[in-house]
């Protein structure tokens, strides 16, 4: 036996899919355990590999992904390597982690997870048993700075971002896409708390790009990249974007900035939120063009925007019958995907299926959507946390009272696979099908739709 081949034989996991699944055991049933100290021992046992590689650190509410494909994608098409880190996946672990758009292949994830389950394994005794969510940071980390060597990370938070592991990085830039009503039970009950969480991210001297708009979240941010000496661009005050044409599968704007303009930039993503997410994206790179000597030339970056793409928000998966896909799934969401099927779409009769997770502000999502449908179909997740699909409807029902419309029809189908038929049945070629909600159900929605199989699970 060669020392490779004893290697291996020793290796924790022999493979990808028992190392995976170690990996997603470890996503918390009860509570969250917020605090850095059990990704700093980690990156300290790792010999620090994080202080090797350039992060671009991306938080907020909403938007955080498709800020990252913007940049993926134009990092990329400049001649860069770039990893990026996202969550949740929509069908598969490995997209969590990708160099240049590809998923982390198996052979690195499996060498990676083996590295890494000792050093958990050490951890566990003096800091607790670190999440999952900890854990593929860490194999992140790892991949990128030794096997993958990327020139920049797009690095999206998980949650919050204080006391988010993601945190353990200082970033080149750090931005802040929006505040909103998400995960409250553990950012806290207010906006100003939730923006103290996501302003975490800021970091002595760094620039931060946001397009936070409510007034008391923007005091934050300033309030705290003041007192870290950071310069912030926000929108609206340092750069700006001024729409020309919205169409579906196209929308064009003048995008204004401190250090330039760029004028007719034209985006294939859908919703009337993308422009701000590319505007966001834009001023990024131009902080990276002042400070770091960025280089893209002006026929890449357009040719990036337009290509940049993002599973599961606002794609349409068939055409025969019509079916959208949308992870809306708070009330900042169900207003963004409301406004873009009444500003984007045509379509005689609208179908809606949704499934959701049971810590979600409901009510606030359903007064967005209930106004525009004509069917609801409520199911549920294959999740432990789900939300049964007989409360969501009481609660639709309670709602569509309260606002005169007695026209809906809203069916019960706790089964997600027979709701999805149902909606299949439904929907006529002049009607549109829209599955929303958790993603979860996004993900084996699209699975199903794409590949007649489940997606893995995992956050």
């Amino acid at each position: 036996m060669s020392m490779e081949q004893q290697a291996a034989a020793a290796a924790p996991f022999q493979t990808v899919r028992e190392a995976v699944d170690w990996v997603v055991r470890f996503i918390p049933l009860v509570g969250i355990k917020p605090g850095l100290e059990r990704m700093e021992k980690l990156m300290e046992l790792l010999g620090n590999p994080h202080r090797r590689l350039k992060f671009i650190h991306v938080a907020g509410t909403n938007g955080k992904g498709s800020v990252c494909a913007y940049l993926t994608e134009v990092i990329k098409q400049a001649g860069y390597d770039v990893g990026t880190f996202t969550s949740p996946y929509i069908e598969k672990y490995n997209e969590r982690i990708r160099l240049n758009g590809q998923n982390i292949p198996d052979e690195d994830l499996l060498q990676v997870i083996n590295k890494v389950k000792p050093l958990v394994d050490e951890v566990v005794e003096e800091f607790g048993q670190p999440s999952m969510f900890e854990i593929s940071t860490v194999i992140a980390i790892e991949y990128f700075a030794r096997v993958a060597y990327p020139d920049f990370v797009v690095w999206e938070t998980g949650m919050g971002g204080r006391l988010d592991s993601t945190n353990v990085v200082t970033p080149i830039v750090s931005v802040i896409t929006n505040i909103g009503h998400d995960h409250m039970d553990i950012l806290g009950d207010t906006l100003e708390k939730v923006a103290a969480e996501k302003a975490g991210i800021i970091k002595a001297g760094v620039p931060v790009v946001s397009a936070v708009e409510q007034p008391e979240v923007i005091d934050v941010i300033e309030r705290t990249a003041k007192a870290k000496n950071s310069t912030l661009y926000l929108l609206g005050r340092e750069f700006r974007y001024d729409m020309r044409v919205t169409k579906e599968d196209e929308q064009t704007f003048d995008f204004s900035g401190l250090f330039r303009n760029i004028p007719e930039m034209t985006i294939s993503l859908n919703g009337s939120h993308q422009p701000k997410n590319a505007a966001v994206a834009l001023m990024t790179l131009e902080v990276l063009r002042q400070y770091y000597a960025f280089i893209a030339e002006d026929e890449d970056l357009y040719r990036a925007m337009r290509a940049a793409a993002w599973p599961g928000r606002l794609e349409m998966v068939s055409r025969s019958p019509r079916i959208l896909i949308d992870g809306a799934h708070n009330p900042e969401g169900a207003a963004v995907l409301a406004e873009s099927l009444k500003s984007t779409y045509s379509y005689k009769k609208l179908h809606l299926m949704m499934g959701m997770l049971a810590n979600k502000n409901h009510t606030s999502y359903f007064r967005h959507i209930l106004p525009i449908v004509d069917t609801l179909i409520v199911t549920e997740p294959d999740w432990f946390k789900k939300a049964a699909a007989a409360d969501l409807a009481d609660l639709a029902h309670t709602l569509l009272e309260e606002i005169g419309r007695r026209d809906v029809n809203v069916i019960v189908e706790p089964n997600w696979k027979e709701a999805l038929e149902l909606v299949k049945r439904s929907t006529s070629p002049d009607d549109l099908a829209v599955v929303t909600g958790t993603l979860y159900l996004i993900g084996d929605v699209r699975s199903r739709i794409n590949h007649q199989s489940d997606s893995e699970k995992g956050w």
